[in-house]
């Protein structure tokens, strides 16, 4: 999950430590090795985390299929419910989950996030997909791997490893969401 920043935030010492080809070209490097990890794009689904995972996962479903020549199934899945900081978040309504046709019974699901941070996304996103199959395998692709975990929870597949502090912000913009491609750090 990504930190947000507002305009008037714009002020603060903010460095772009990834701009448009970049996010291009670590999206490409971690759909070959999604691919290369599964032997092909037979069984696999990949599931994006509301809100900035969803087009992740769009955008590595298509690379695999112009490389694989074979569609794959993306959904989409909301953790709001199964959050455990619930009560110290503000308000927000549930998003929306979509599974593929054909669900994640047996199949070998890449959960796909912005952030990798604290670990708990991850773990609420773990038991969302319980209530909803039982995949064969599940697998972790992640833009940004910040650290500071506090859970073991560990990304198979990392666009970035981008050590920060605690106090920093880490920021994702897509163009499909926010109107443009960037990751910024402030």
């Amino acid at each position: 999950m990504s930190d947000t920043t507002t305009p008037d935030q714009a002020s603060e010492d903010v460095r772009v430590v990834l701009d448009a080809r970049d996010i291009t070209r670590a999206l490409t490097r971690v759909s070959h090795e999604i691919l290369e990890r599964n032997k092909g794009a037979t069984d696999l689904v990949l599931l994006g985390l509301q809100t900035r995972g969803v087009p992740l996962a769009r955008r590595l479903a298509e690379r695999i299929a112009s490389v694989e020549g074979t569609p794959v199934p993306v959904g989409e899945l909301d953790v709001t419910m199964y959050r455990d900081d619930l009560r110290k978040q503000p308000t927000r309504a549930p998003g929306k989950t979509q599974l593929p046709a054909g669900g994640i019974d047996g199949k070998v699901v890449v959960l796909v996030d912005d952030v990798l941070f604290s670990g708990r996304t991850i773990r609420a996103a773990l038991d969302a997909m319980a209530d909803l199959g039982r995949p064969a395998a599940v697998r972790l692709a992640v833009l940004v791997d910040r650290g500071h975990r506090e859970l073991p929870i560990r990304a198979d597949h990392v666009g970035k490893n981008l050590p920060s502090a605690r106090s920093e912000r880490v920021s994702v913009r897509l163009a499909e969401v926010d109107g443009k491609d960037e990751v910024t750090i402030s």
